[in-house]
């Protein structure tokens, strides 16, 4: 069913049971997979209407002058997902699937609006910033990059950030790039060449996920690949352990799995992981009511 959500009318697709619904579920996006047709999202539309549960993706709200889209605004458009969800449901439990940056979405969207479960993929518990600097340096690791290389590493994105943040002058900042561009290393830096003309383009860079986190309640799974080179597990586990006091934590590590709940690192369909899928079935079928029989 084709539908339209929020008040930039965003195109929707909905996948319902055949059946009478136990519950549904809303997708919020990673950074780089905005449309409702990434694979992540349409493996859900396939996986979880058989076994009773709706499914709602949408596009992503286009970035706005190269500006990624505020996390508020992404959970403003998370809330009207959630309406006209439940407006086509009734009253069955529904929640909210997020993958990576979604995730911190579908939390922040939990504090504001009704919500009866959290399903969050790579969720970090520090901030973009931090993320991205644990992250790209860990790529560097992975390419075999030096001790020496690495903290060439840091220093350039605490550069880049200072000026993002308006505390470095765009030409200290730039002449530093410009130097950094010749390193082999560069490309899995993820920094542009050229550095936008003002500040403020990154505008969730120092997001606090912890005071978020504590206002959550109800039930929450995070799936984590084991190998993620992209999320801190372990300060991300800390921090929702030590902030989301009142939430009903269900954490899962998927071998074989990196960022993505995939195997050997694939971006399609039949790389899913069998375990992704039946800890997603697991979790979702002992919280959801049974079927309603049809009269």
């Amino acid at each position: 069913m084709e539908l339209r959500v929020g008040e930039l009318d965003l195109p929707a697709t909905l996948d319902v049971p055949a059946g009478p619904p136990r519950g549904g579920v809303v997708v919020l996006h990673g950074s780089h997979a905005g449309e409702r047709s990434y694979f992540l999202y349409e493996h859900l539309a396939r996986l979880l209407p058989p076994a009773g549960i709706a499914v709602l993706r949408y596009d992503r709200r286009p970035r706005v002058e190269g500006h990624d889209v505020p996390l508020t605004a992404q959970a403003d458009d998370a809330a009207a997902a959630l309406d006209v969800l439940r407006g086509h449901l009734g009253d069955v439990p529904v929640g909210l699937w997020g993958f990576s940056q979604g995730a911190w979405a579908a939390a922040l969207t939990a504090t504001r609006h009704p919500v009866d479960y959290l399903v969050l993929v790579g969720c970090s518990g520090v901030s973009p910033a931090a993320q991205m600097r644990y992250g790209t340096a860990e790529q560097l690791r992975r390419h075999g990059y030096t001790t020496a290389d690495l903290a060439e590493l840091d220093r350039l994105r605490g550069v880049a950030e200072g000026f993002l943040r308006g505390e470095v002058p765009r030409t200290t900042a730039q002449e530093k790039l410009d130097a950094a561009v010749r390193r082999p290393w560069f490309p899995l830096a993820h920094l542009p060449r050229e550095l936008p003309d003002t500040p403020g383009i990154w505008v969730d860079m120092d997001f606090d996920p912890e005071p978020v986190l504590a206002k959550l309640s109800g039930p929450v799974l995070l799936c984590y690949g084991e190998t993620d080179g992209w999320t801190p597990i372990g300060e991300s586990l800390a921090a929702w352990r030590r902030a989301a006091r009142d939430a009903e934590l269900t954490v899962t590590r998927l071998a074989g799995c990196d960022h993505a709940p995939t195997l050997d690192g694939r971006d399609d369909l039949a790389g899913v992981s069998p375990d992704y899928e039946r800890v997603l079935l697991d979790w979702l079928g002992r919280r959801l009511p049974e079927r309603r029989a049809v009269r």
